[in-house]
């Protein structure tokens, strides 16, 4: 099982391009191994940019051209949200409505989709980009061979959508399904046992409620918290 953690504001920007302004290669976009969720020792770290971009100039979050910048920058994990218009759309918002990162005003589950094309987004400087807002599936579709995503599913979206667009795109290698409580993990599990779900285990007792739903270890990527856990835990999660 691997398992990370969160920085506070993980991609705050000057540490973290010092820590690679040395050895950028030109891109780190490169196709997955089946095995890129599992456990290895000698597995090099990846850092978890959270809702995929929003904090450097001109790049939205939940955005695939911020997605595309971010990975050619430094080794990602691109975590992005999934949230639902009224005609049935996933499309990539953190907050339930246009108000912050676009041009478009009012909630996300009160417009169509063919609203959310009308709108442009805004980095968190409030910067106007030309970009537009993406759906579930042009973010899988865009990923494919490219980057690895943790998939965060709002409140009132579906899990079976989301895991019928990643059995669509076999997105199983390089897409996970972040989940907030046990019983949510092992819905996902029974919709699809090949798929990696990310799930929160900070202690002894939150792993065992895992595994009494029945969720096997090599499909659960432990969020282990924002503070780097006991080193004694993380060999028991690593066993």
């Amino acid at each position: 099982m691997r398992s990370y953690f969160y920085l506070r504001n993980i991609i705050a920007g000057s540490l973290i391009l010092i820590l690679f302004s040395s050895c950028v290669p030109g891109t780190y976009l490169h196709k997955l191994p089946s095995s890129y969720f599992q456990y290895q020792h000698n597995t090099k770290p990846a850092i978890s940019a959270h809702r995929g971009g929003g904090d450097y100039f001109g790049y939205p979050e939940n955005c695939i051209e911020s997605f595309s910048w971010l990975s050619k920058q430094m080794p990602v994990i691109i975590e992005c949200d999934v949230r639902m218009t009224n005609d049935s759309v996933l499309v990539m918002m953190h907050d339930d409505n246009y108000n912050r990162t676009t041009t478009g005003k009012g909630k996300i589950s009160d417009s169509s989709y063919a609203y959310s094309q009308t709108v442009l987004l805004k980095d968190n400087l409030g910067t106007l980009t030309k970009y537009k807002v993406p759906t579930l599936d042009q973010v899988l579709n865009w990923g494919k061979d490219k980057v690895a995503y943790t998939l965060d599913i709002k409140r009132g979206v579906p899990f079976e959508k989301v895991i019928a667009l990643i059995q669509q795109y076999k997105a199983e290698n390089f897409a996970t399904v972040i989940t907030y409580t046990a019983e949510d993990a092992a819905t996902v599990h029974r919709l699809d046992p090949n798929v990696v779900i990310s799930v929160t285990i900070r202690n002894q007792e939150e792993y065992n409620r895992h595994k009494e739903l029945n969720i096997p270890d090599n499909r659960m990527v432990a969020f282990v918290g924002t503070r780097e856990p006991d080193a004694g835990f993380l060999e028991t999660l690593h066993a």
